[in-house]
């Protein structure tokens, strides 16, 4: 074999050598290329699709009080809003309008701030998520109640009644060993669906007959509040307190029309409580 014939041969191999390192480190650079783009979009989120929702709020301002109450309609991205009616009412006064007025606190349905009348029925907007984004969500103030302003009732009348059933416990007799008045755990279990109201006034502004009678007739709430301490084994100011229901109008304008038990956002029946006033007052006349 002459020389010249294998550095031929030499030459060959190189060249193919070459155009293969040639081609790998080409191959290299666009795996390269490829990372780097990847690696640039990762972190950028993707454009989601917005949902947008209306809702018409009851608005009036004691201030200018020539003008009459009306709906004010506003819309925003469910994308970027909790899932509960209150999580949107305090977007909508955070960025939109915030002279939006409403009461709220826990946002855990636990102190009753927010009740109001979203779409025909009262609850708490803490409570209440948010419908589809098609439907117009609808929310005004309880009804048949004095308006503060716009979503805020006055709960003057309210709280007045509240007070004087006396909501505490009452005593005739010191405890014997100075101790707290103890009761047995039967006794406590009677108090369960009473204790957990949280006087949001939801069934009371939900029933007509406290619509018609609000001044006199003491309402869903009252009087479940008032069968707690008549049914609490602690108290012993139980006669005292059904005398208080001896007229027409505290306690018998109850109608069992129920929509105080429908309507309860804690899932207590006002009504049964109302049924049971009633019943020990016939068993003690």
């Amino acid at each position: 074999m002459s020389l010249s014939f294998v550095s031929q041969q030499c030459l060959r191999q190189s060249a193919v050598m070459g155009v293969a390192a040639v081609g790998g480190i080409r191959a290299l650079a666009g795996g390269v290329r490829h990372l780097a783009s990847v690696a640039s979009t990762e972190g950028v989120p993707k454009q989601e699709q917005k949902r947008m929702k209306k809702f018409e709020i009851y608005r009036w301002n004691p201030d200018t009080p020539e003008k009459k109450p009306e709906m004010q309609t506003y819309e925003i991205d469910l994308n970027k809003t909790g899932p509960m009616v209150l999580d949107a009412l305090i977007r909508i006064k955070n960025e939109i309008d915030p002279t939006l007025t409403f009461r709220r606190s826990c946002r855990e349905g636990i102190c009753g701030s927010c009740a109001m009348n979203i779409e025909g029925g009262n609850t708490l907007a803490c409570l209440c998520r948010i419908s589809d984004a098609d439907k117009v969500t609808r929310i005004y103030p309880l009804p048949h109640t004095y308006v503060v302003k716009d979503l805020v009732p006055d709960m003057t009348q309210f709280y007045k009644q509240y007070k004087s059933i006396k909501p505490y416990l009452q005593r005739k007799t010191p405890s014997p060993d100075g101790r707290e008045f103890r009761q047995s755990p039967e006794e406590r279990k009677k108090l369960d669906g009473l204790y957990e109201c949280i006087l949001c006034a939801c069934c009371s502004t939900s029933c007509p007959s406290y619509w018609w009678n609000s001044q006199e007739y003491l309402g869903p709430a009252i009087l479940l509040q008032s069968y707690r301490w008549i049914a609490d084994s602690r108290d012993e100011f139980k006669a005292e307190r059904k005398q208080a229901f001896e007229n027409e109008m505290s306690l018998y304008r109850c109608h069992t029309i129920m929509n105080c038990t429908r309507t309860c956002p804690k899932g207590l029946n006002p009504g049964l409580a109302i049924a049971q006033i009633k019943k020990e007052m016939a068993l003690s006349s």
